[in-house]
This record gives C-alpha cells, sequence and structure tokens, in this order.
C-alpha cells in the first residue's frame, strides 16, 4: 500500500490489459502474487437480478448521459478560495470532510484482478455482471476500523516478518518533523513542537536508519523518494488535511503510550512491562476511542439524527457477513453512499496563521490568504501543481525543495473541528449536487506518461473530473439506482420534482436526457436527498441508513471491536485528557495529542 493512490488499482502483471491500463497512470502492476484481500458484495443482494433496479439503455447513450450529468453538478456559484458564501456552507465542520476520507482508506482500497472490472476508460464502456464484480473485485483493506493504515502489520517484536518495522521507535509510532531551516512564515502553536509531520524516507536514511537501496521500488526511482511518506497507506498522503489527521492519529497512540508507562497499574499491567505489552495495550485502547468516536462523533454528525442509535441498540437490518461469517465491503456503500464526502470538499480552507486568517498580536501577516485546495494537494509528499501552459496537465513538486513538510503548513485544527465556530469559513460546504469547481481537476489523477499528449487530452480531464469518474464506476459496477435502493429498505423516495429542485437548467437538462428522474444513479439520489431533506447538513435518511449499516454492521461484525467487549466498553475506560475529562469528541482526540484543538 505504500504505492497506492485515490482512485488507483491493482493488477497482476498477467492480468488481461494490465499493461494498458497501467499507462494510463490508474494501474499499479504487482510485481509478486496479490493476497487475496477481502470480498466486496453488494448490501442489497436481492437488487443484483432485478433488471428494472439498474440503469436502463444503451450502454453508448447512458454513458453520455452520464458524462453530461456529472458535468452539470460543478457549482456555478462563487468559487473564490474560502469565499464565505452562506448558501454554500453546512454546520459540519471542515474536519469532517478528512475524518470521512481518513476512515474510507481504512476500509476499503480496491484491488482488481480483470481490468475489465475497474477500466472506466474504455470506449465500449457498460455494467458489468454483478457476480462477475464480486468475484474479480478485491479489498486489499480489512474492513474493520482497525487503523491498519496506521499499524500495518505491527513492528518487529510483534511480528518479525513485518515489513512495517520502519512505522515503529519501540512501542510508538515514528512521526515526521517540520523543516525550519529558510521557511518563512509563523510558528504554529505549541512553538517548541516540530513533530507534527508524516515520517519520510528521505528523514530516515539522513539518520542512517535505512539506506536509499532499503527504498523498496517503484519508490527508489521515483521522483519524489526523499519525500514519500513511510505509511500503511500512501493515499493518506494524497492532500495535506488527511497526512495531518494522520500525523494526529499517530501522536494520539504515542500519547497513549505515555500514559500507560508512567501508570502500568492503572491499565491492567503489573510486573516487568515489555515494549510488546506497552504497545498492544496502546494500540487497542486507540482502536477502540476511534471505533467509539467514529460511531458516537463522526457518524452523529454526518448522518440524520436517531439512525445510528436505532442501528447500535437494534442492529444492523440489511447487512449481513457472508457465508462462513466472512465480513465484506458494500459496493452500495463504498462506490456511492461514501462518496457523499467529495460535495463537502471547499475550494480553500482557513488552514493556519500562515495560510489563512492572522491571529490578534500576530507578528508577522498571512504568507497567503486561505490556502486553495490545489497547494492542500502540492504541499505532501507526492506532490503535484497543476502545469500553467496546461490545466489538464501536472507537474511533480513536492514542498518546494523542502526535504519534509514545511513548518508554515502545519494545520491549526482548531479552525476545523468547532462546531459553535462563528466563521463560515471553517465548515464544510453542504452535502449536495453542487460540487466545488476544484473536483473537476483532481491534479493527481491522469499522470500516466502515456497519455500526456494532445489526442489523449479528454482522457486526462474525464480522469481529473471526480464528479464523472463516481457516476461512470457506479454504472460500470451495477449499483442499483436510488429508487430501488429506497423501495427494498423502505424509505419513501425522491420525488422528480425533488431531484430538479432548485437545479441548474444544464443539471436538469441532464437528468431528463438520461431518464435519471425515474432511475437515478445511487450517488446522485444520495446527494440531492441531502440537500433537499436535510439542507445540506447531513445525509438523508436513505444515505444515512447505508452508512450506518456498513460501518456498524462491520463494528457489530468485527469481534475485537469495541462493541464486542465484554461488559461493554465507552471512553471512561480509556485514557484521559489532562484535566481528567474522558475523550468523547474528535476535538478531545486531537487535544490528546498536545495541540490546540
Amino acid at each position: 500500500m505504500l504505492y497506492s493512490k485515490h482512485g488507483g488499482h491493482v493488477l497482476p502483471g498477467d492480468a488481461d490489459g494490465a499493461e494498458e491500463a497501467a499507462k494510463k497512470g490508474d494501474v499499479i502492476i504487482a510485481k509478486q502474487p496479490l493476497p487475496i484481500g477481502t470480498p466486496f458484495d453488494y448490501l442489497l443482494p436481492e437488487l443484483k437480478d432485478k433488471p428494472d433496479s439498474h440503469l436502463p439503455g444503451e450502454p453508448t447513450q447512458v454513458v453520455a448521459a452520464l458524462n453530461a450529468l456529472g458535468t452539470a453538478m460543478v457549482d456555478d456559484g462563487p468559487t473564490r478560495p474560502g469565499d464565505p458564501a452562506a448558501p454554500l456552507n453546512s454546520s459540519v465542520p471542515a474536519i469532517y470532510t478528512y475524518w470521512g476520507q481518513f476512515l474510507d482508506h481504512d476500509l476499503t482500497a480496491n484491488t482488481d484482478r480483470d481490468s475489465e472490472t475497474s477500466d472506466i476508460t474504455r470506449a465500449d464502456l457498460e455494467p458489468v455482471d454483478p457476480d462477475v464484480v464480486t468475484e474479480k473485485l478485491r479489498n486489499l483493506r480489512r474492513p474493520t476500523l482497525d487503523l491498519d493504515t496506521v499499524y500495518g502489520d505491527g513492528p518487529a517484536f510483534v511480528n518479525p516478518q513485518t515489513a512495517d518495522a520502519l512505522l515503529y521507535v519501540g512501542p510508538r509510532l515514528r512521526v515526521g518533523t517540520n523543516h525550519v531551516d529558510g521557511i518563512p512564515g509563523t510558528l504554529v502553536p505549541p512553538e517548541a513542537d516540530l513533530a507534527r509531520d508524516l515520517p519520510r524516507f528521505g528523514s530516515l536514511i539522513d539518520a542512517g536508519v535505512i539506506t536509499a537501496a532499503d527504498v523498496p521500488e517503484p519508490i527508489r526511482s521515483g521522483p519524489n523518494m526523499r519525500t514519500r511518506a513511510v505509511v500503511g497507506d500512501a493515499r493518506n498522503d494524497e492532500n495535506l488535511l488527511v497526512a495531518q489527521f494522520h500525523t494526529a492519529v499517530l501522536r494520539f497512540h504515542n500519547a497513549v503510550v505515555g500514559q500507560i508507562e508512567a501508570h502500568p497499574h492503572a491499565f491492567g499491567l503489573y510486573g516487568t512491562v515489555s515494549d510488546k505489552a506497552v504497545f498492544e495495550k496502546a494500540r487497542r485502547l486507540t482502536r477502540w476511542h476511534y471505533q467509539w468516536l467514529v460511531v458516537n462523533d463522526y457518524l452523529k454528525t454526518v448522518t440524520l439524527s436517531g439512525v445510528v442509535d436505532k442501528i447500535v441498540v437494534g442492529g444492523p437490518k440489511h447487512y449481513r457477513p457472508l457465508h462462513g461469517y466472512e465480513l465484506f465491503m458494500p459496493l452500495e456503500y463504498s462506490v456511492a453512499a461514501f462518496r457523499f464526502g467529495h460535495s463537502m470538499v471547499r475550494g480553500g480552507y482557513d488552514h493556519n496563521r500562515n495560510f489563512g486568517k492572522a491571529v490578534p498580536g500576530q507578528a508577522k501577516p498571512p504568507l497567503i490568504g486561505f490556502a486553495s485546495f490545489d497547494l492542500l494537494f502540492q504541499f505532501t509528499g507526492n506532490g503535484f501543481r497543476l502545469d500553467p501552459t496546461d490545466p489538464s496537465k501536472s507537474i511533480s513538486d513536492p514542498f518546494r525543495g523542502a526535504p519534509t513538510l514545511p513548518f508554515n503548513w502545519t494545520i491549526e485544527f482548531d479552525r476545523f473541528t468547532n462546531k459553535a465556530d462563528t466563521d463560515e469559513t471553517h465548515f464544510a460546504r453542504k452535502i449536495d449536487t453542487r460540487l466545488a469547481p476544484q473536483i473537476t481537476r483532481m491534479v493527481k489523477e491522469g499522470n500516466g506518461a502515456e497519455i500526456q499528449d494532445e489526442v489523449n487530452k479528454p482522457l486526462r480531464l474525464m480522469l481529473r473530473h471526480l464528479a464523472r469518474r463516481n457516476l461512470l464506476r457506479g454504472y460500470l459496477l451495477s449499483i442499483p439506482t436510488g429508487q430501488s435502493m429506497a423501495a427494498q429498505m423502505g424509505v419513501p423516495a425522491m420525488t422528480a420534482q425533488e431531484l430538479q429542485k432548485n437545479n441548474s437548467e444544464a443539471l436538469n437538462a441532464a437528468l431528463e436526457a438520461g431518464g435519471f428522474l425515474i432511475n437515478t444513479p445511487l450517488w446522485y439520489y444520495l446527494l440531492k436527498e441531502a440537500e433537499v431533506r436535510a439542507n445540506g447538513n447531513s445525509l438523508g435518511e436513505l444515505g444515512s441508513r447505508i452508512v450506518c449499516e456498513t460501518v456498524i454492521g462491520l463494528l457489530h461484525g468485527d469481534r475485537r471491536s469495541y462493541l464486542n467487549v465484554r461488559n461493554g466498553w465507552d471512553p471512561s475506560a480509556g485514557v484521559r485528557l489532562p484535566n481528567g475529562d474522558p475523550i468523547v469528541t474528535i476535538r478531545d482526540f486531537l487535544s490528546f495529542t498536545g495541540v490546540p484543538a
């Protein structure tokens, strides 16, 4: 997973069409046989064989209609980075967008054994038979919220064969240090704490932990070898906000280790306490705190009130493990419902006192205004920025020459987490069908060397356009329509009038031309449901049920999760803040790491 990228896939080298797919920059060719992985399947398998549950029509026409719909879903309102236009903003603090991305990476990573299962660039695109999808589409992640993106397989004293020992220093997780020399700007509190970056290969080489020869291919021969992060999933260094969230989880684990070492008896450790015992206790507590917060903070923030409690108390009605009690990732969740976060992305963020608003008494003015979405993608270990001569192309440019994240880009979480904040720019965009324009030009997509010519420019532009990608992938993987999902789950269906409400002329034209007012692509349907029935401040009922059924269902099915602890578990049995309070919100979680939140 060191090589993975957002939207990317892994194929064995002998897969049909693998080499051709790799040229498009979306696929990694595995050098070794792939692990079996975990299954994808459908949350509602009873809809698989019902023709009226899927988008009807001749595939070429449906693909054209989906492209038109995706193009029309881009917001035509104010587009300046950080523009505080009230109609765009939800009541959800901005951190939930990237917490959701981190959560998704912990649960899902697509890996395909047949390029036909995932290649949305084919000219003859048409739906894959659902049985073929479930047979050939595999998940490289364990869908158990166990933070394997953070822990990998554990340190060498837990698993001597692991390749993830570089992630650890004893029972602690390795954390990187921000670069200071020659960097302008103001230090972010706490000023003396510069351990706020992901660990990177260059730093490990300079410290003598490894040599350049120890860096695995293809990273070693890549242009950004020294700045590449040493993490359990490279996707968590694709934008700065999710990278800083991942760094916070590393620091949380280390702070838990500190409390255990200071008071081992309070955590049930007696006698001579080994590093292994401290690590395993800290990992367990970190996982349980994280899982509890996902359910009781994240889900309760982004879904309709009451849905979480109904499923926690009554159990999932639709999510059921597969034969042999094997957990799986539902495609309706992974390919459609959980992609609601794409609509929450802002064009710019009040990131910190250097790239955002100054704070009272600040001696130096901010370096620039709000941090644009594009800059947040550039300042990562594998950063890209748009080619000024051709916006369809991007060029590698990590940290603009610094070996690690410059200190002036350290996040100030208190600008991202406060639900009572009076600054509208500190909130996510509404969950709706009007996506930020930046979503149409994702700088880290479509960078394959073989498609940088003029002939392939339309292909590059499609790969950069997240709305079109989402709609085409849902069609390819035979995701049921919104109406069929609503009927099966007992949720009142959206009317044609609701699906058209407050839309642009182009969006309504695309809906009508594609027949999507009767059979609506699930991703669009759930965004519109949130927009019309929840004012964009949460998912609607169908979206809430799909997301909560999946996440809570996975926790119910994981015998090691906090939901299955004998006699129950909640944060009162975990670590505490310095004032003795339990950790019950994401702000508490971040504060425990030693930074203002």
